[in-house]
């Protein structure tokens, strides 16, 4: 007899997870920003993720031109990120740190690279009206042992939409 209690209780339990578990969110950002190494040159890019109450997961794709005057490359990324994120926000503003890895392309010239590059970095979504924010991040990308300038750095400023 305990061990249909014991079958009955994990049920019960099992469904009381499920039916009280926090909905997941998604959003969407398009951005524009500076690559800053080794000259400061524009990026483009957006990102789509969702996330579980602390743990968010992105996929994020961003285009830095190049600068040949600067001797500059041009660098492509495509990377899956995990993003540790307050719950909800303090005063309009939900701080994040992330981190993550994927394939970049680095092109200046005849010099082609491509390879895989991890990143780490941070930043604020602030709440506008509604579901738009501003999304503010900084990261810095560890590319492969090819590519001209390791590590490259970001910043960049985007619309965010939560749904």
């Amino acid at each position: 007899m305990t061990y249909v209690r014991a079958i009955a209780l994990t049920g019960l339990m099992c469904l009381m997870f499920l039916t009280t578990a926090a909905s997941a969110r998604a959003d969407v950002t398009a951005f524009i920003g500076a690559n800053t190494t080794p000259a400061n040159r524009q990026v483009r890019g957006f990102a789509v993720g969702f996330g579980l109450l602390i743990v968010g997961f992105e996929f994020e794709y961003a285009n830095t031109t190049d600068d040949l005057t600067a001797v500059a490359p041009s660098l492509k990324t495509g990377s899956g990120n995990v993003l540790l994120q307050t719950p909800v926000t303090f005063f309009g503003v939900q701080p994040y740190v992330t981190a993550g890895g994927g394939l970049y392309s680095e092109t200046l010239g005849a010099h082609n690279d491509v390879g895989f590059a991890v990143n780490t970095g941070g930043g604020v979504k602030v709440t506008l009206a509604g579901p738009l924010r501003v999304r503010v991040d900084y990261r810095v990308f560890k590319v492969g042992s090819g590519a001209l300038y390791s590590p490259a750095h970001r910043i960049y400023a985007g619309l965010n939409l939560k749904f």
